[in-house]
């Protein structure tokens, strides 16, 4: 993560002559960091009102030099600011700067002492990122109706450029309507939803992540609804008796079975894939964390952010799917798309592929061994109180939760003693914990005979249990 968002990015001054907001700070101290002293958390909880004033201001135009807690910009210039100090500090600290007197006779004390000083760092710089997620979703929302606006624009803008050949059809006021009325509904859902993302509320996953199976499912959901308000406004603006029967006839099964049959199965898929991520997470057979926030490249990836097949080709399916049922509507207004069922059956195949990858991803870490680390020099023994043990297993850094203050959490178990994981740093990242292998020391409270070993991994997944025998 450190290295994706090294550097940082400089303030937009264009603005500087204007007027700041009331109630915007135009100043470069950065906003209080939520649990720390003096910020607005350690103060007694506002009433409804002053909850109020906050939205308000949230809501309001910001300058671009604004560092309020409540503006977008200045959580985000504060989150860089955190990142960018944490980032030095883990450096000096691996570059043995900054060490104490006090600690730096024993390698065991003053590794425990720069792993507090990196996890108290982690903490601000999470507490910094979860601010800017807030910051963000008050500008995501208003984005989404830009998106949703400038789509009726543009069917509006294509429909007088075709108009000029084929001349204005009632054909192409009723599809006018439809989006108009289509807009109108998405603009106070996303109204009613600003807070979690406007129009991309209903996608967003429990994880924090743009969830493939929904935005599949609610592309063809969108189409359906446009297909029928398209024939609903054909409907109001027929003369005829003939004309109005045809239109009833359009929305017949046996005319938009294949619609029908790829919306239902779609949905369907959403639900489970629900249910089954949700269940295995439950379980601790699949480790899943809350990613920052959503973006556009978790449709095609997994958690790591790497392309995935199963998410990639339900996409493209789809949307392919889709297009042709736009155009097949375009073409015949008057009755639903009427979707081949070779096509419907490749978007069918598309979702089973996508439903079956579901189920076989994910797996709870493992412990395979536990030894005791040996430094050069060393004689060879058993493991003794005080001596460090190497745990060598599998998963134990799952990929949506690598982030510093998530391995910070991770904590192992010895008998009855819980050991926080030492963060150990090297220049651009951390030696200790990593993914296979992590270092913990025995500490004193740990009775001799025998004691088991466990790892809460840094997504609070649980590991098997592996015995070990503390010698006196």
């Amino acid at each position: 993560m450190a290295g994706r968002e090294a550097g940082n990015t400089a303030d937009d001054t264009s603005g500087a002559g204007a007027t700041p907001a009331l109630g915007h700070r135009t100043d470069e101290v950065p906003s209080p960091v939520p649990h720390q002293a003096g910020s607005p958390e350690d103060k007694a909880a506002p009433g409804d009102g002053e909850q109020g004033v906050e939205a308000g201001q949230a809501d309001a135009p910001h300058p671009h030099t604004c560092t309020c807690p409540v503006c977008p910009r200045g959580t985000r210039a504060a989150h860089r600011e955190a990142q960018a100090a944490f980032r030095a500090r883990r450096d000096a600290l691996a570059a043995g700067e900054g060490l104490p007197a006090a600690v730096s006779y024993s390698a065991g004390a003053s590794r425990q002492w720069i792993s507090d000083e990196l996890t108290q760092a982690a903490r601000e710089v999470g507490a910094r990122a979860r601010a800017e997620a807030e910051g963000w979703y008050v500008l995501l929302w208003r984005r989404t109706l830009y998106v949703v606006w400038g789509a009726v624009a543009a069917l509006f803008l294509g429909q007088v450029a075709t108009a000029f050949a084929a001349g204005w059809t009632a054909a192409r006021t009723a599809g006018l309507l439809a989006a108009l009325l289509g807009g109108g509904l998405l603009t106070g859902a996303a109204h009613l939803h600003g807070r979690r993302g406007g129009v991309l509320a209903p996608v967003i996953g429990e994880d924090n992540r743009l969830s493939t199976s929904r935005a599949v499912a609610a592309l063809w959901v969108l189409l359906t609804a446009y297909a029928v308000l398209v024939l609903a406004g054909r409907l109001a603006f027929a003369s005829g008796d003939g004309e109005r029967d045809t239109l009833i006839a359009g929305l017949d099964l046996a005319r938009g079975a294949g619609l029908v049959t790829v919306l239902a199965v779609t949905c369907a898929v959403a639900v489970v894939v629900r249910r089954v991520v949700a269940v295995r997470v439950q379980g601790q057979r699949l480790q899943k964390a809350q990613a920052p926030r959503p973006r556009a490249a978790d449709l095609l990836t997994d958690d790591s952010g790497r392309a995935h097949f199963a998410d990639t080709q339900y996409v493209l399916v789809s949307a392919v799917a889709v297009v042709y049922a736009l155009v097949r509507l375009a073409r015949r207004p008057d009755q639903l798309p009427d979707l081949p069922w070779g096509l419907a059956l490749l978007v069918l195949v598309s979702a089973a592929t996508y439903l079956a990858s579901k189920y076989a991803e994910g797996s709870r870490p493992v412990i395979h061994a536990v030894v005791r680390s040996r430094e050069a020099g060393d004689l060879d023994g058993p493991i003794r109180t005080g001596d460090d043990i190497e745990i060598r297993g599998a998963g134990f850094l799952p990929p949506s939760a690598r982030t510093p203050d998530r391995l910070a959490r991770m904590v192992v178990r010895i008998g009855a003693v819980h050991v926080h994981v030492p963060l150990v740093p090297v220049p651009g990242g951390f030696t200790n914990p990593s993914d296979t292998t992590l270092i913990v020391p025995v500490p004193v409270e740990v009775e001799p005979g025998k004691a088991e070993v466990q790892l809460v991994s840094a997504a609070g997944v649980e590991t098997n249990k592996v015995t070990i025998e503390v010698g006196d």
